[in-house]
């Protein structure tokens, strides 16, 4: 692409554009891809070469690699045949930018549909292509789909070239009705997301360790029953027994991982493996809950599930998952991933949008199980038609695997409950909840800058595989509207609530003691072996780290605060004050991990 910036400078330079009537630039493009297609359906090399610069490159990328071929010898491919039935072509979008422009374009076949990413350049002659990436998907789609695998692209238009982006595929009726990549796997390189892509898919990993353990279970090598310090010796006695099926439900108490590795200074992009995780694990000296009592989203649950199933085995965990699940599903380019380091080839890298440039968000994780699971949509629709027809599993595993999990007291594990009551149930790395009153089960994931999603409507025989290297994602909410482009005749339109009345609320103005200096000074905690400073600034309160940036903390009582920074969650302190009301230390909490406490040293 660089080289192809060049060129366009020196072209534009050499060549000024002359006047071409009353055409806008866009217009113009149109007239030359217009040109391109029309030569490209009847191999008329007259019309393909004279929509093409004398310098165009053209690459052809399928099976994780790049065919690239000089403008003439691309035009060696072509031969002279009737145009094809029912082709379609399709200018998805055009960008211009002075003398420079893109264009994302469609052409579909009975057979194949191909997406084109081509680069034009304004000459002395007029719009020409500079060069060409190219993608081939076969056509899966039946006449009933086509209006829907429209509406389906209108939602991911905004991604190109330029930009990471989305892939997808819908299972509906056991079968594939559409698949499809959106953006580039690597800005870097210009390579495009094919439906073959590989993607970290974060959370939604979560099942593929549940159902793993289900199946170690079937084996009579473990029973959700069982202690969990039975395999994980180490673990500290809580005074109270955390079972497998604690992990499983995320009932265990147990203080989550990120939320502990944020408090020790971890960053985003930082190595992480499960070795620390473990060591850390087992530092930790209370629980968050009794087992069984409650729900708290816990990463360390399933670190552990992986980690026992490695000591059972004798193999590990990624071994293990290769061999019962993705092998005979045929999941071949799919694994979990245990060292960072691994080539992996066909890899998506993750990215973040930020003050209006992309950055790389690199995800240096060797912790397979709670994430970590390398995947394509390909592969993954053929996880989600095992739910209808297994080959994986006993039917009466599938059937316990996908039901709601519970407390100890018999009550369903609630995830959370909306404002209208709707309510998501938690059910073994899977979310059990209804879209419009339609039952579903679904589970997303959120790792450095991938957003991924796996939903499956069970009634309707409908399953939705979307995942992105794209922090911003989400924003799209495309994965509802995929779902009502399907379903839409099974939907229950929700009432609009009413407004809440508009009440302005005058809130006290509370003061607290001029004792900020109190707080001052250095504290540690042996369980993250962690040190924080706080230091006063004016007439704010400072915490200090040397990994982190300065955190301003806000007061919220006398002896409390609360804070959050760049590389943390949000948190509230506590300061701990003696008989004498000298402050010894404070006690931390967050969304995984309460009170966790620090002490006083200087």
């Amino acid at each position: 692409m660089k080289k192809i910036a060049l060129i366009f400078s020196l072209v534009s330079a050499c060549f000024p554009a002359r006047s071409q009537g009353p055409y806008t630039e866009k217009q113009l493009i149109e007239k030359t891809i217009e040109l391109y297609f029309d030569g490209w359906a009847t191999g008329d090399t007259v019309k393909v070469g004279k929509a093409m610069h004398a310098s165009c490159h053209l690459k052809n990328y399928g099976g994780g690699k790049f065919t690239e071929y000089t403008r003439n010898q691309y035009l060696a491919l072509f031969k002279p045949h009737p145009r094809p039935k029912n082709l379609a072509t399709r200018i998805v979008s055009i960008d211009i930018t002075n003398n420079m422009g893109s264009a994302k374009v469609e052409i579909g076949t009975e057979k194949d549909l191909f997406t084109d990413y081509f680069n034009l350049m304004k000459t002395d002659e007029g719009w020409m292509i500079a060069d060409k990436v190219s993608t081939r998907t076969p056509k899966i789609m039946g006449d009933e789909n086509v209006e829907a695998g429209r509406k389906i692209d209108s939602l991911f238009a905004s991604y190109n070239w330029q930009t990471p982006g989305a892939a997808v595929a819908i299972v509906k009726d056991g079968k594939v009705v559409f698949r499809k990549g959106y953006g580039m796997a690597d800005l870097d390189h210009d390579i495009p997301i094919t439906p073959q892509t590989v993607f970290n898919i974060a959370s939604v990993s979560k099942q593929f360790t549940a159902f793993a353990i289900y199946l170690l279970a079937d084996e009579g090598r473990i029973s959700l029953e069982d202690d969990v310090r039975k395999y994980i010796t180490e673990l500290p006695d809580y005074g109270k027994v955390i079972k497998i099926k604690h992990l499983l439900a995320h009932t265990s108490g147990l203080r989550d991982q990120a939320a502990v590795g944020s408090l020790t200074g971890n960053k985003s992009g930082d190595i992480s493996t499960t070795e620390q995780i473990l060591k850390l694990v087992i530092r930790q000296k209370n629980l968050n809950f009794a087992p069984g009592s409650a729900f708290g989203y816990c990463n360390t649950g399933y670190t552990l599930l992986a980690e026992i199933i490695h000591r059972v085995t004798g193999r590990s965990f990624a071994a293990y998952t290769n061999e019962r699940i993705f092998k005979p599903l045929g999941m071949t380019s799919t694994g979990f991933c245990d060292n960072h380091e691994t080539v992996v080839k066909n890899k998506a890298e993750s990215y973040e949008l930020i003050n209006g440039r992309y950055h790389h968000k690199p995800l240096n994780t060797s912790n397979p199980g709670p994430s970590n699971l390398l995947t394509t949509v390909e592969d993954l629709v053929k996880w989600q038609l095992n739910f209808e027809t297994p080959v994986v599993g006993t039917p009466a595993m599938m059937k316990a695997f996908n039901e709601v999990s519970y407390l100890d007291n018999g009550q369903k594990v609630v995830l959370r409950v909306f404002g209208d009551g709707d309510t998501v149930f938690h059910a073994k790395g899977q979310n059990l909840s209804s879209h419009k009153g339609v039952p579903m089960i679904t589970h997303g994931g959120h790792a450095a800058a991938f957003r991924t999603f796996m939903g499956r409507f069970p009634d309707h025989r409908l399953a939705i595989i979307a995942l992105s290297n794209d922090e911003h994602n989400e924003r799209l909410n495309a994965r509802w509207q995929i779902a009502e482009f399907y379903i839409k005749d099974k939907l229950i339109e929700e009432k609009p609530s009413a407004p809440a009345p508009n009440q302005s609320i005058v809130k006290p103005i509370t003061t607290y003691p001029d004792n900020l200096k109190d707080f001052a000074g250095g504290y540690y905690s042996d369980e993250l072996s962690a040190s924080y400073t706080f230091v006063v600034r004016g007439d704010a309160l400072i915490m200090t780290h040397l990994k982190l940036s300065d955190i301003e903390l806000k007061r919220v009582g006398d002896n409390k605060f609360s804070g959050s920074g760049p590389e943390t969650f949000a948190f509230e302190i506590e300061f701990l004050r003696n008989a004498k009301k000298a402050v010894t230390g404070f006690t931390i909490s967050n969304f995984g991990v309460k009170n966790l406490k620090f002490v006083k040293v200087k």
